[in-house]
């Protein structure tokens, strides 16, 4: 009998996470901006707070299987929710630098954190192999919903101006206190999880990766590397502001875009499991990613906001077809004993990379063009998709058999 209990557990503490990054990777850039913050100022705010999490994901990486996964994930979530308070006092550059790093504050938009290498670590164990694909499907629908009804809650500082007469200071600050929140609400769920989610034993913790695992992980993990720069180009916080600079958009025509990107994400994780099935994890990873980088460029070059709109929501349709079949992928080319340390790896070269771009997108959005880091950030994803093609087309999962 598998892990039911704690598998639904981590899928509801991945969702209130997913809120709570949702709502803050479409807020962060435009509350910044009001607090009289650069276009160069969010982006090294942003990319800060991309580096505690990076780091964070390096803790996780080389210790979480020894000083326990529950235990790891509390402090996670603790120092999470810190940080969401903290942000609510903040008006320098310096100390909201402090704040993101030290409060992991992602403002990519979509939670790539060190709980997710935990929480991808332990949901394998919890199903049947031929179960995995459909399992982290199902992580990733509930975490594209928790983006989408996060994205929409962006809309709040304009609906408690309107009903309220509350300063737009003032409204962004009750956002930011529903951030901490939802953050702090996943304490209790991972207090509750059962010994089931650790290792099987303090040996197995630290026994040594194999050679041959190595070999794939560092391979795949070079290629993510690019991935994970383009997205950082491309983080919800940077995009929102796009809109609110390029067409004037406002945070509610924002807030339902964004609402309505996640819903389309969450939609693509059935229609990945489904295409895995038939075509494999590699070509399904591939086949999807590279029109949605197309369907972005086009997004920089059009003249008016519907029509940036409708470009975009195609490409939130195909862009998250890959996450699923990624995560799937990496924790069938390694033991179980491994996991971690595949997830850790893995996540923490897409941390490294969101991480660094924010930094330059910022200010090539301020010095170039606006449209600068949409063009670079699609330019890379399509590099890697081809990359990642050509090495590991004929690296197949067990469920798939091998090339004939």
């Amino acid at each position: 009998m598998k892990d039911t209990a704690d598998r639904r557990r981590i899928y509801l503490a991945a969702f209130l996470r997913a809120v709570a990054t949702g709502l803050i990777g479409v807020l962060l850039g435009l509350y910044l901006a009001r607090r009289g913050f650069s276009a160069g100022e969010i982006g090294l705010v942003i990319g800060f707070g991309l580096s505690g999490a990076a780091v964070s994901a390096l803790v996780v990486t080389l210790f979480a299987d020894r000083l326990g996964r529950r235990a790891t994930l509390l402090a996670l979530a603790g120092l999470a929710a810190a940080g969401g308070v903290l942000l609510l006092v903040t008006g320098q550059l310096a100390a909201a630098c402090a704040v993101a790093f030290l409060g992991m504050v992602n403002g990519m938009g979509r939670d790539r954190g060190a709980q997710l290498v935990i929480e991808q670590a332990m949901l394998p164990s919890t199903v049947e192999p031929a179960a995995r694909t459909r399992t982290f499907a199902w992580y990733n629908v509930l975490q594209d919903a928790g983006h989408a009804l996060g994205g929409l809650l962006a809309a709040t500082p304009a609906l408690l101006a309107g009903a309220f007469g509350l300063g737009d200071i003032a409204g962004y600050q009750a956002s930011l206190a529903l951030y901490a929140l939802l953050l702090a609400a996943t304490i209790g769920l991972y207090a509750g999880l059962s010994p089931a989610v650790e290792m099987a034993s303090q040996a197995s913790a630290t026994a040594p990766v194999s050679a041959a695992s190595r070999r794939v992980v560092w391979r795949i993990s070079g290629l993510f590397a690019i991935d994970s720069v383009a997205g950082g180009f491309l983080g919800t916080a940077l995009l929102s502001y796009f809109f609110f600079e390029r067409f004037g958009t406002g945070e509610t025509a924002i807030a339902l875009l964004f609402f309505a990107a996640r819903i389309a994400n969450a939609v693509s994780h059935f229609g990945a499991a489904w295409l895995a099935r038939r075509i494999g994890l590699i070509n399904t990873m591939v086949f999807t990613h590279i029109p949605s980088s197309l369907a972005l460029v086009a997004v920089a070059l059009v003249p008016a906001f519907w029509m940036a709109a409708l470009l975009f929501l195609v490409r939130e349709l195909l862009v998250e077809m890959d996450v699923p079949t990624r995560q799937s992928y990496v924790m069938a080319v390694v033991q179980p004993a491994e996991r971690t340390w595949a997830s850790g790896v893995t996540s923490l070269v897409r941390m490294g990379g969101w991480a660094v771009a924010p930094f330059a997108a910022g200010f090539l959005m301020q010095g170039l063009a606006l449209a600068t880091p949409l063009v670079i950030g699609s330019g890379l994803k399509i590099a890697y998709d081809l990359l990642l093609f050509r090495a590991f087309r004929d690296v197949r999962p067990p469920e798939e058999g091998h090339p004939s």
